[in-house]
């Protein structure tokens, strides 16, 4: 997707220096720790198996998050960011996507969900954001996969206590408390 507003790149530009050559030596990293020289351990290693490490890894980042330290919430973030790209090199040698895709994909979907910013439409406050947010995915990502239900996109892997405060959330915005 071509972005409306390109007078923004420089501002817009990360500022740490070689970013991209930092991401792919990572990237190149997964794939040796996975290829036949690599780690037996990683080789081994399922889609299904990463699940566990990703959510801990998330845990990680909150907690770090909490305790305010930039030097934690860095390492942490790292983390979590292997474990989104092994997860992707293991479903790239299934044939099923790779990390193009999978950047492409948040890219365009980040745009088409900030018309505010990459359009022509206006937004006066945080509220009218989320009421956007939300109306786009209904219309647009949700299309054609019926009437919305309530618990729709809430993820049944999420923590009891969490999945009972996200269906306590959405009751409570249709007016049930």
């Amino acid at each position: 997707m071509k972005d409306p507003h390109p007078e923004r790149k420089d501002r817009l530009q990360p500022s740490a220096p070689h970013i991209e050559a930092r991401f792919r030596e990572l990237l190149d990293l997964v794939a040796r720790l996975r290829s036949p020289t690599g780690c037996p351990w990683d080789r081994s290693q399922k889609k299904e198996d990463i699940g566990r490490y990703l959510i801990e890894e998330a845990y990680e980042v909150l907690e770090a998050l909490h305790n305010a330290s930039h030097a934690e919430l860095c390492e942490e973030l790292g983390d979590l960011l292997f474990q989104i790209l092994f997860l992707t090199r293991i479903a790239e040698e299934a044939g099923e996507f790779d990390m193009a895709a999978v950047l492409r994909g948040i890219t365009e979907k980040m745009i088409r969900r900030h018309p505010h910013v990459f359009g022509d439409t206006q937004i006066i406050n945080v509220e009218a954001v989320r009421t956007n947010w939300e109306q786009i995915k209904r219309e647009v990502e949700h299309k054609g996969k019926g009437e919305p239900r309530l618990c729709d996109g809430i993820p049944r892997s999420l923590s009891t206590l969490a999945r009972t405060q996200r269906i306590t959330a959405r009751a409570s915005s249709v007016g049930f408390d």
